[in-house]
């Protein structure tokens, strides 16, 4: 199967300061892969060089079989990549329904305003914010915005999403229930990049675990065998998770 993300060689370069080296890694249709690594280790930053912020020093980067490093954002969201940011920042005097609905007639095409909220409403019932489509965005709590981001990502209609520490800041109930959200994604075939610190979680959805340290690929594969890693639990995980996750089987 051909994949559909291929990072070849991948590197950027703020003047002297190396946030990505030679990084290399793809993804296949329909799977959940987690990015994590240290903070500074530049995960965002290979996220804004997928979704187009950014353009590589070197390397290419392809989607569905085309090169896209050197797109604008709105070429690549429109060729089917959405993302969600850490910092969620909703459009604030705009309803919960109009800010869903801005990138299903922006970004996804759809065929006038009509149609948009139409699709917007279909977004906001899966993430459970139907009852909030009139709402401002700027009265909802720190989950439900990011219920809100998630929906306005799959406005969009994407095939790859691109999850950027979706989980930070909410407690245990609110974190199961967008897990939940993730695998019933994943079961449609939508193609998931996830960062996350939360360890539980990128064990409990992800088939793959990509790691860099540094701006570089240190570690790739299984996550059982990915915490394992010296060189994970060296510059990561630490010598009490390697405890805890015991000997590889």
């Amino acid at each position: 199967m051909s994949p559909l993300l291929e990072l070849r060689c991948v590197s950027r370069a703020f003047g002297g300061l190396r946030a990505l080296h030679d990084v290399s890694f793809a993804l296949a249709p329909g799977e959940i892969v987690g990015l994590i690594g240290p903070n500074g280790a530049g995960k965002t930053t290979l996220v804004n060089l997928v979704t187009g912020v950014y353009r590589p020093t070197a390397g290419e980067i392809h989607f569905a079989g085309r090169r896209i490093d050197g797109r604008r954002p709105w070429q690549i969201s429109r060729r089917g990549v959405a993302r969600t940011f850490q910092i969620v920042q909703p459009f604030p005097r705009m309803t919960v329904l109009e800010n869903v609905a801005a990138g299903a007639l922006f970004a996804a095409g759809a065929r006038g305003v009509e149609a948009a909220k139409a699709a917007a409403r279909e977004h906001l019932a899966f993430v459970g914010l139907a009852g909030q489509a009139e709402a401002p965005a700027a009265t909802l709590t720190l989950a439900d915005r990011k219920r809100l981001e998630l929906a306005k990502s799959l406005a969009m209609r994407p095939r790859l999403l691109l999850l950027d520490e979706v989980n930070a800041g909410l407690n245990p109930a609110e974190i199961e229930q967008a897990l939940g959200l993730i695998r019933t994604l994943a079961a449609r075939g939508l193609t998931i990049l996830i960062i996350e610190h939360l360890m539980r979680v990128v064990m409990a959805v992800c088939s793959r675990l990509v790691v860099l340290h540094h701006g570089e690929l240190i570690a790739e594969g299984r996550p059982g065998d990915v915490v394992r890693d010296p060189r994970v639990v060296e510059a990561y995980l630490g010598s009490r998770w390697a405890a805890r996750a015991g000997p590889a089987p």
